[in-house]
């Protein structure tokens, strides 16, 4: 009787899922921030690589990340971080009363997307939604905010610039882009009118996508 009661509860509750992409400098950290302050729970997929690297006792810089990270595709497929993202989805969700929003900092492939479309409906709850966030800049905005930030991963030059950003669309990164649900341009703004857009389209998203009502917390 207890098991059947927990069952009709997950079966009530909803799962908004936001998966953002967007090439380095983009603003996509920005994007994660916003959600959080709006009750989101932010999951960052090079995490995972992190917390791998840790594992593995290496210091995480950006050379060992991305060589592990090819090391764990190469291993287990293109989608094992999303795999392994989809399985603490389905843990908080468990623990989580009423709804659930999660936003997704990091996803590089079509087939990473499709881990979280399929993984979630059938691992999770299938009262769920699972939507593409992009937020695009000019790639000599994206360089001089990259320089300004001083990120000890980040770019020192043009040409490291360039080659990360290959690096990112050789994974799949612009097809992502491409096939997003949302768009925001993050070109020639103020923080704070870029934060407010944000909001705003999160917000325009739970509407869309019938995460209004009692059942949906915002906190």
């Amino acid at each position: 009787m207890e098991d059947d009661r927990d069952t009709r509860r997950l079966m009530k509750k909803k799962l908004l899922v936001i998966v953002v992409a967007g090439l380095p400098g983009a603003g996509k950290s920005i994007v994660g921030e916003v959600a959080e302050r709006i009750g989101y729970i932010r999951l960052v997929m090079g995490d995972v690589v992190r917390g791998e690297a840790q594992k593995r006792g290496l210091k995480p810089t950006r050379e060992v990340l991305s060589m592990i990270a090819r090391d764990l595709r190469e291993r287990y497929g293109d989608a094992v971080i999303a795999e392994r993202l989809v399985t603490k989805i389905s843990v908080l969700f468990e623990e989580k009363e009423g709804g659930l929003k999660i936003i997704i900092d990091g996803v590089r492939s079509l087939s990473e997307v499709k881990c979280f479309q399929e993984n979630i409906i059938h691992r999770v709850t299938r009262n769920s939604s699972i939507k593409i966030l992009a937020i695009h800049a000019s790639p000599r905005t994206r360089y001089h905010r990259l320089i300004a930030r001083g990120r000890g991963d980040d770019p020192k030059n043009w040409e490291e610039f360039c080659r990360r950003d290959f690096e990112e669309l050789s994974l799949g990164l612009g097809d992502v882009i491409a096939l997003a649900d949302y768009m925001i341009i993050n070109e020639n703004k103020d923080l704070e009118a870029l934060k407010k857009e944000i909001e705003d389209v999160l917000i325009k998203i739970e509407r869309e996508e019938s995460f209004e009502d009692t059942s949906f917390s915002r906190n």
